[in-house]
């Protein structure tokens, strides 16, 4: 079974665009797990592709839901504003670096994307954007020209937008000292910006802190704070992406928060709602205030019911102790993939990440699928990484047990046993 595989759709009126990691059809979720139509319970350690930040149908976030959606359910935001709109984006404000003061809303990771970039083009008044290799941005249009972790987002869909390079990202991968490589990819933007694009033509820097799709790879602090002082000194903005590296998943509420440095531009989602609809796209108030008054908008962002699951979530995640947990499965996790790699050094190229967001990288693809398929038929759902495949990402919700986790790690152990010795 491959981890992400053309499936035969359920109905003929489904489109099968969609690669799909399993054939379950869901009926019920709940923490951790999921059960099926005909009975089954899975633990589900990809949470909805880090979606599912306080598991499935938390009871504080249902019913919020609930509530509001007895109260109001769409209060579209050019006609008025519901009573959570302000309140969300104060919280959020609070939450995020000191730099990021207020907040559009809209629905997903892309969409914050494609708007935190014209955001960017209109307060600079330039016209092009410096992504990283490896990254995903989305797969809309403008995303898919930013996305470089797997050619399958561009396929048969050049030519793409124009005005976006692409730069080095530091890959440690085997062990390459991390100063070594944040030179190299520094000296290489330097001459990038010398040879290809002008830094009066770069409107931002647009990068995850913590790459997803590109296989779960943190970038060295150095590398984050060297992008920082060539924004600072040729007025490019810093977009800093965490729309699957937020709201708790790397141990910190973000992940920037581990770099010691402020963002110009943040953009916001997965985690935020607790599977619904949301995302945001946060900036300086100074670079906001630059965005012209109807020049962008959407019918569905800040939905009010998704406004209501989003607090809740924020409720949940702040909680006393809420953080520590996630830290604390974290290095129980870490400490079990470094064990696997010490058994297995000709195996395992390499463990990383950060809080869970984890990654446990195989020297050959095909035993990265047949270990994620192993797990499967244990009742283990997860999924890989990186542009080959090799990765095998670790994202559970934040809020799974230690017996959970326990779980998960002895599934996987077994599974990887087995497919190793055979």
């Amino acid at each position: 079974m491959s981890t992400t595989q053309n499936i035969t759709p359920p109905t003929s009126a489904l489109s099968g665009v969609w690669g799909r990691i399993t054939e379950l059809d869901v009926t019920s979720g709940s923490g951790a797990w999921v059960e099926t139509s005909d009975g089954q319970r899975y633990l589900d350690f990809t949470a909805g592709i880090a979606v599912c930040s306080t598991g499935h149908s938390h009871p504080h976030v249902v019913e919020a839901v609930r509530r509001q959606a007895g109260r109001i359910i769409h209060a579209q935001v050019n006609c008025y504003q519901h009573d959570l709109l302000a309140p969300l984006a104060d919280r959020l404000a609070e939450l995020t670096p000191d730099s990021i003061e207020q907040f559009f809303f809209s629905n997903s990771g892309a969409e914050a994307v494609e708007a935190g970039v014209k955001l960017a083009k209109q307060a600079t008044g330039r016209t092009s954007v410096v992504v990283f290799q490896g990254s995903f941005h989305g797969r809309t249009h403008l995303t898919a020209a930013m996305t470089t972790s797997k050619a399958v987002y561009r396929v048969n869909a050049q030519p793409l937008p124009a005005g976006v390079f692409i730069a080095p990202f530091p890959d440690l991968t085997g062990g390459q000292a991390s100063d070594v490589e944040t030179e190299r990819c520094l000296t290489d933007l330097g001459r990038l910006l010398k040879s290809t694009c002008d830094p009066s033509d770069i409107a931002a820097f647009v990068i995850e802190p913590v790459q997803g799709e590109g296989g779960y790879r943190p970038a060295p602090p150095a590398f984050l704070r060297g992008l920082r002082e060539i924004c600072d000194e040729h007025g490019i903005l810093l977009v800093i992406d965490e729309v699957q590296s937020g709201f708790g998943r790397t141990g910190t509420m973000f992940a920037i928060e581990q770099y010691d440095i402020e963002p110009d531009i943040m953009l916001l989602a997965k985690g935020i709602a607790s599977g619904m609809p949301l995302s945001a796209v946060g900036a300086r108030a100074s670079v906001m205030r630059s965005w012209i008054p109807g020049s962008h908008g959407g019918t569905y962002g800040g939905n009010a019911v998704a406004c209501a699951a989003a607090l809740a979530t924020i409720d949940v995640l702040t909680a006393p102790g809420a953080l520590e947990h996630v830290r604390s499965l974290a290095q129980v996790l870490r400490d079990a993939l470094l064990r696997i790699q010490a058994a297995h050094p000709d195996a395992v190229a390499d463990v990383r990440g950060l809080g869970l967001m984890l990654a446990i990288e195989f020297t050959d693809p095909a035993v990265t699928q047949r270990i994620v398929a192993a797990c499967f038929e244990r009742h283990l759902i997860l999924t890989t990484a990186g542009t080959q495949g090799t990765a095998v990402r670790w994202m559970p919700p934040l809020i799974a047990s230690r017996e959970e986790l326990d779980q998960a790690i002895a599934i996987f152990y077994d599974a990887l046993a087995s497919e190793l010795a055979g």
